[in-house]
């Protein structure tokens, strides 16, 4: 990485040169069922826990979790993608290779906030696709995550991100849903699916969003079964949240006591022990 963007990672990152490996949730499923807000729900609840910093990943070209994080995203990877290839174009990068250049322009994307930083990938502005931007975003959060305690990735709808290898192997695949049939049929979708492309995960979660009542719709009792998923967690369709988001308000401003936060606690408690309710260091998570 050139020394630019070096700095700019370092300024960020002197308290956390012991941290060997950084720990990855990654949040998927069909459009449209809330993925976005469970990410910035899990960033939330890591930062109240003091887990932090948290390296937030807006995978999806619908650039939307830094409004539900209350931050402003100025630059994506997808945009000083065309920006790189215009400055090397018109010669404006000597002494600079390609992917330097492309370095620096992704360093300029992350927005910095007070308990976590955030990356966009938008999308591309220009004709082609993201093979060449997608492969040094993958180098850079290779070795900026080790900086964090914990990376939380919000993908667009399906694998396509994760199938790109954006990162290696996660540690908790997060697949939401709704809780229609047919929103629980494609968990089963998404699962075969990741089978396929031998997507290397250490637990999965699955989260039901936007439940009407209080319990879980019997048939998720054979999605766990052919998933395999080691945790299955309901959340309801909640009013403050519809309220926060119809005045443009972000999720740090939701009730300690929201039915949510208790929920994704409780994930997170299963997920990483009791010592996760301690505002202490990164628990160790069970495997």
């Amino acid at each position: 990485m050139p020394p630019a963007a070096r700095n700019l990672f370092e300024k960020r990152f002197l308290d956390f040169q012991k941290l060997q490996m950084s720990y990855l949730i990654a949040v998927t499923g069909k459009g449209g069922v809330g993925k976005t807000t469970i990410a910035a729900l899990l960033i939330n609840r890591l930062i109240a826990r003091n887990r932090k910093p948290v390296l937030a990943v807006d995978a999806d070209p619908n650039t939307c979790l830094d409004a539900a994080l209350g931050v402003s995203v100025q630059k994506t990877v997808g945009g000083v993608r065309e920006e790189a290839r215009e400055i090397a174009s018109k010669g404006m990068s000597i002494g600079i290779s390609k992917q330097e250049l492309l370095e620096m322009k992704i360093a300029e994307c992350l927005v910095e906030a007070k308990d976590f930083d955030l990356i966009a990938m938008g999308r591309p502005e220009g004709p082609g696709c993201y093979c060449y931007a997608n492969n040094v975003l993958k180098s850079v959060l290779a070795e900026i995550s080790s900086n964090y305690p914990y990376v939380v990735l919000d993908n667009e709808a399906g694998l396509e991100n994760l199938s790109r290898r954006i990162v290696q192997e996660v540690d908790l695949l997060i697949m939401a849903a709704d809780p229609s049939r047919m929103g629980l049929e494609t968990i089963k979708r998404l699962h075969g699916l990741a089978r396929e492309m031998d997507l290397k995960y250490k637990q999965l979660a699955i989260i039901v969003n936007r439940l009407r009542g209080n319990e879980l719709p019997a048939y998720i009792n054979d999605i766990k079964v052919v998933t395999g998923a080691e945790f299955v967690v309901g959340l309801p369709d909640d009013g403050e949240l519809a309220e926060l988001a119809e005045s443009g308000k972000n999720i740090e401003m939701i009730s300690p006591d929201n039915i949510l936060i208790k929920q994704i606690d409780e994930l997170l408690t299963k997920v990483f022990g009791s010592t996760f309710l301690q505002k202490g260091g990164p628990p160790e998570a069970t495997v």
